[in-house]
């Protein structure tokens, strides 16, 4: 009842106390009240929220597209430029280029989500100009059309590139692992000895089968951007799922927060049944 009144709990008579638990069903027991949430659940009730009082569900369907269109980017981004720098690094194993492109991985590996993205605004923002710093659309902007779509992709670039420095090098380790191990396959040495051309044997023979464990990860990677982009939408205001959940956990909004956990974890198992989609295509001996 506090969080739900603010200061306005310390002088409301007891009489109106009852009937706000009666009307968000505080007065019933915790068991009771799980049992009703899951029931509102299988019905797409999610309840309302206390700070912005509409459903939650309302405003999560306002903000996981965004968060959805910023995370297939990355998805897509990290998969092609990772998966191509794995193939180099294995195809050099314990060579220069190997060596380099591992030790850029890491380093880019341990830079922390905030400071990367403080970096950009500040260098692509501030002192250049090129870029919108926060949000995902020119506010008071009357934009349809093309320029609508060329205006959200010009304020995506940045946070799309936050995350892709944050994320490359999980791909990268998985494709260049999983590249080492295919290349010591018998029906390599096979295309090998009855002359197939290098580049062919590396991208079409190798590349593709040591693709499955790397879709794995990626669809793992996608389930958990979903819900975990907090940060990243917080410190350039993007109106995604991730900025939603940092407003709902300030002002303790315990529905709204409730129901960004349950979103999150839906796109987890989404990830992981698309993954085993994916896998018959990648290699059709899966089945």
């Amino acid at each position: 009842v506090s969080v739900i009144l603010g200061q306005d709990v310390t002088s409301i008579s007891p009489e109106m106390r009852a009937q706000v638990e009666e009307e968000y069903g505080l007065n019933d027991p915790v068991i009771v009240q799980y049992v009703n949430y899951l029931k509102g659940i299988l019905t797409g009730d999610f309840g309302y929220s206390y700070q912005k009082d509409r459903p939650v569900v309302d405003l999560i369907a306002e903000r996981l597209p965004w968060t959805v269109a910023l995370s297939l980017v990355n998805i897509v981004l990290t998969t092609l430029i990772g998966s191509i720098l794995g193939v180099i690094a294995a195809w050099n194993r314990t060579k220069k280029t190997d060596v380099v492109l591992g030790s850029i991985m890491m380093f880019l590996k341990s830079m922390p989500s905030f400071w990367v993205g403080m970096i950009l605004i500040a260098v692509f923002g501030a002192t250049l100009g090129w870029l919108p710093t926060y949000g995902a659309r020119t506010m008071w902007a009357d934009y349809t059309g093309l320029e609508w779509l060329a205006d959200v992709a010009k304020h995506m670039i940045l946070p799309s590139v936050t995350m892709l420095v944050l994320s490359l090098s999980s791909t990268f380790v998985t494709m260049r692992y999983s590249m080492i191990d295919t290349l010591s396959e018998d029906y390599i040495m096979m295309a090998r000895i009855k002359g197939v051309p290098e580049r062919k044997i590396r991208y079409r023979h190798a590349m593709r089968n040591a693709l499955i464990p790397v879709a794995t990860s990626v669809m793992m990677d996608l389930g958990y951007i979903v819900g975990g982009s907090t940060i990243i939408e917080t410190v350039f205001a993007y109106p995604g799922t991730g900025r939603l959940m940092y407003e709902a956990v300030t002002a303790r909004d315990f529905p709204l927060i409730q129901g960004c956990f349950l979103i999150s974890t839906i796109c987890v198992l989404v990830a992981n049944i698309v993954a085993d989609l994916i896998y018959p295509i990648l290699d059709p001996k899966v089945v």
